[in-house]
This record gives structure tokens, sequence and C-alpha cells, in this order.
């Protein structure tokens, strides 16, 4: 009967080890990330960056466990975001699908003292400690800077715009304010290919037959680019001299590199920024100072960097999704 006791206070003082050593190790903080699913390159990148992000601060931030989860729909990262907070999550990370139909919970999130940080897209009314965007103002300056440039500021061009929400008007409104400087420069059409590269190749297939002369094409994005120089190429067309497109995606920085006569430059706005995001995250939850700021900062806005022959290899990652 001793013997037995003797067995049962040494597993009594072992469970209790265990116990300390548990809570000692148990993650302190929880950050739920929550994207769009990858449905086009951009997103495959942003997916990328936020499982990179995440592995690379596990391996310094050892009290912080991570969840990422990606939505093929605007509803399901709704119920993606409740689940994460049904986890007790301390920070939260999103791009929102759409931003009207993530107002309300993220709104939730927020009032209930989740760090939130908005990335990319928005909300109609505020609701984060930080939010943090590539410039796209910026983009369609910076690329129609560029590319009246390239047409010698006279000529005709097209114009395929991405999903008709308030990041695209920002950047076609930029774009058009740069072009009503060049008078001699027509803008022919406009419409929106939302991001898409089989929809930007139906949309470059309509201009191609509605406008006998195009000099250039912007459509802001490098994934729409692919379906537009799809639809060139199989029009047998040689008018156009260059299409310009936006983001920095790899397979298109490989194109410049390569000195392709067409596509010479794109406009960076890349899904790094969901790893930017992560890390604000993670110095807000714990409350750290950045640098040596001493105010933390409510908004960031990444720049956008014309990328060419000349500096591509500064932009261009080897093992990234985009």
């Amino acid at each position: 009967m001793k013997y037995k006791n003797k067995i049962m206070k040494v597993v009594a003082v072992f469970t209790m080890l265990f116990a300390f050593v548990s809570t000692s190790y148990a993650a302190k903080y929880k950050v739920g990330v929550s994207v769009p699913s990858a449905d086009h390159g951009w997103t495959a990148g942003l997916l990328w960056w936020a499982n990179k992000a995440v592995k690379d601060l596990k391996e310094q931030e050892k009290d912080i466990e991570f969840y990422v989860v990606a939505a093929s729909s605007g509803s399901k990262q709704v119920g993606d975001v409740e689940d994460l907070m049904i986890r007790g999550i301390d920070a939260l990370v999103i791009l929102p699908h759409n931003p009207a139909t993530l107002q309300k919970i993220i709104e939730e999130a927020f009032s209930e003292g989740i760090y939130t940080v908005v990335v990319d897209r928005e909300l109609a009314t505020p609701a984060q400690n930080v939010f943090i965007a590539g410039d796209n103002v910026g983009l369609g300056r910076v690329g129609a800077q560029w590319l009246a440039e390239e047409m010698d500021g006279k000529g005709n061009v097209v114009v395929i715009e991405g999903l008709q929400i308030p990041i695209n008007k920002q950047r076609v409104d930029a774009f058009n304010d740069v072009m009503a400087d060049y008078p001699k420069i027509n803008i022919l059409d406009s419409q929106p290919g939302d991001w898409s590269t089989q929809k930007a190749l139906s949309v470059m297939e309509n201009f191609l037959q509605k406008h006998p002369k195009i000099d250039a094409v912007w459509c802001q994005d490098d994934d729409m680019l692919k379906g537009v120089l799809k639809a060139i190429e199989e029009s047998g067309r040689k008018d156009i001299k260059t299409v310009l497109g936006g983001a920095g995606s790899k397979d298109i920085i490989e194109m410049i590199q390569a000195g392709s006569k067409m596509v010479r430059a794109t406009v960076t706005y890349s899904p790094s920024m969901i790893a930017s995001g992560i890390a604000l995250a993670v110095h807000g939850v714990k409350n750290e100072k950045i640098g040596y700021l001493y105010h933390e900062p409510s908004r960031v806005i990444l720049g956008a960097d014309l990328v060419t022959e000349e500096n591509a290899a500064d932009y261009y990652f080897k093992d990234a999704a985009y």
C-alpha cells in the first residue's frame, strides 16, 4: 500500500509538472488571418506570402499561434471570421473579399477588442487599428505617366479595369487624370475585366474587333495582361506596341528581364502586403513599438514603384507564387 501511495504521489507530481510546462509553452496570443481563395495569380501570391510570414514569425514569436484561412466568397469569409472569433483570436488580419459584405463582422471583431488589421480593400466605415494597402492612386498615376511617355504623347489606348470596387476607381481615376494632360492620346474604350485572365481575354477580343487602330493597352493587372497578350497573339494584329499591367507578378517580371518588346514595365502592388499586415498585428497585439516609432501607424500605404528591365531583379522572388 505504501508503494502504491508513493507511485500515486509521483504520478501527481508529474501531472502537475506537465500542466505547468504545458501552460508555460502554450500560446499566449492567437492571430487569425483571413484572405480570399487563390482564384487567380495575385490571390495565390497573397496566400503564399501569408504562409511565409507565419512560418518566419513562428521562429521568432514562440508565444503566438497563427490560423490562416482562405474563403471562396464573401459569405464564406464571414463564416471564417466568426470561427476565428470562436477560437478566441486576439488579432485579426483580413483582406476582405468585398468590403461591404465583411463590414459588419469586422466591426464586431474590432468592437470586441480584437486587434484588427484590414489589408488592401478599405471599409466604407473604418473599423480597424491599422489599414495597410498598396498605392492604388499611385499605380494608376505611375502607369499612366510611363505609358504616355512610351507613346510619345499621342495615339490610341484601350483600358481594361478590375472589379468594380473602390480601389479600381482610384486606379482608373488617377490614370485618367494623367491622360487628361495629353490631349493627343485618345482613350478609345474602358471596360471591366474583373482582374480575371479569361475575362480580360474576352474584353480584349471585343476591343480588337471594335477598334481598327490601337497603340497601347492599360489593364492595371498582370493577370489580365496575360489574357490581353493571348487575344493580341490570336488576332495577328501588329499595331499594338505596348501593353502595361500592374502588381509586379513573377511571370511578367521574367518577361521584362527577357527583353519583351511589348511588355517592358509593370508597377508594383505586391501581395506581400499581407505579410506586412501580419507583422503589424504581432506588434500591435503585444503592444510593442515598431523600431523607434513612438506612435503606432494607423494607415500604411506602400509605394507604387515602376519596374523596368533596369531594376527588375530587385523585385523578383523566384520561389513566390506570384
